[in-house]
């Protein structure tokens, strides 16, 4: 007999009976039965899947210099992000203007890049700062017709005025990048390699404080965010972007013409530390807001915020360092 056998037997008659004669314990489910194998192999397929899917559409569109193409990965992306943040908000019973905010975050998507296609890049400068004055204008007169009494005004503009900043007007810079740089002769940008760059870059960040984190992380970083990230996984992280950025420009030298091998280590490391503190960015808005991820949108992955919280902090700090640093 099986070591279930051994065990049910004395189990079955130290159950009492009820008025009907029936052993109580008929009426428990077995625990044995309620407890079922957790799909890895289904999650693995479903990230690697939503992983090359994403991949075959910025590659794509980053080698075809498809502009509305950027116009769509950028604002998708953006927007999605910004819907899941609130969202989040929700969740946590934050008061939020949510409806608004999109609004808000679909001009600001559209508004930058028809700016720069069509005016360039000083004008778009100065839409972006309209942008941000408006973003405030438009909140503080949607609190004035909701009354003061229904929500709490302050926490309520707060929380929405964050969420526009914090994720549609920092995930624009990834529209600024392509468009930083002078057009080639065709006409055509030149600055979706240096978004590509900096993606690569950003995720090889994120991959090696994942890889050496859970090979052989033991000193907690910061328990009281993320239990799980460690001072090995950091190290990690500054390792893969560094080596990720010196991978990009031997790959692809012609393309990122700005930069020498002096510019790829520091931005290497700045950038993988950058992509760090905007993950543990997200871990904060989470545990505020009691939810594990920030939606469903990608299969295996999580919500599109999940997918774009680094990059909210590594994007600015390419754009600031190529725009100030290295073009006069």
């Amino acid at each position: 007999m099986g070591d279930g056998g051994r065990f049910a037997g004395p189990i079955r008659q130290n159950f009492p009976k009820n008025a009907s004669g029936l052993a109580i314990r008929e009426r428990i489910p077995d625990c044995r039965a309620l407890v079922q194998p957790i799909p890895m192999t289904s999650v693995f397929f479903s990230r690697l899947a939503s992983t090359l899917a994403l991949w075959i559409i910025v590659l794509g569109t980053i080698l075809s210099g498809n502009e509305p193409g950027f116009f769509l990965i950028v604002s998708t992306m953006g927007m999605v992000g910004l819907w899941e943040f609130y969202r989040m908000l929700d969740h946590g019973k934050l008061p939020n203007f949510k409806i608004t905010a999109m609004i808000c975050g679909g001009v600001l998507f559209a508004g930058s890049f028809l700016a720069f296609h069509y005016l360039g890049k000083p004008q778009s400068v100065d839409f972006e700062a309209i942008a941000l004055v408006g973003f405030l204008i438009t909140v503080f007169s949607r609190q004035m017709f909701k009354g003061l009494h229904e929500v709490e005004p302050l926490p309520t503009m707060a929380y929405t005025l964050f969420g526009l900043f914090y994720v549609a007007w920092l995930f624009n810079f990834m529209n600024k990048i392509i468009y930083i740089t002078p057009r080639g002769a065709d006409l055509a940008a030149t600055g979706q390699y240096y978004v590509l760059y900096l993606m690569v870059v950003t995720k090889f960040s994120d991959m090696g404080a994942y890889v050496v984190g859970s090979l052989c992380g033991k000193h907690l970083f910061v328990p009281h965010i993320s239990p799980k990230k460690t001072w090995e996984g950091v190290g990690g992280a500054l390792l893969f972007s560094t080596l990720g950025s010196f991978g990009m420009l031997a790959l692809i030298p012609q393309r990122l013409p700005l930069f020498n091998w002096g510019h790829a280590a520091l931005l290497g490391v700045v950038l993988g530390f950058a992509a760090i503190i905007g993950d543990l960015a997200e871990s904060i808005i989470k545990r505020g807001a009691n939810v594990k991820d920030s939606g469903s949108f990608l299969p295996g992955i999580g919500g599109a915020l999940d997918l774009i919280d680094s990059l909210l902090f590594t994007a600015p700090i390419l754009y600031f360092y190529l725009r100030c640093v290295l073009i006069p």
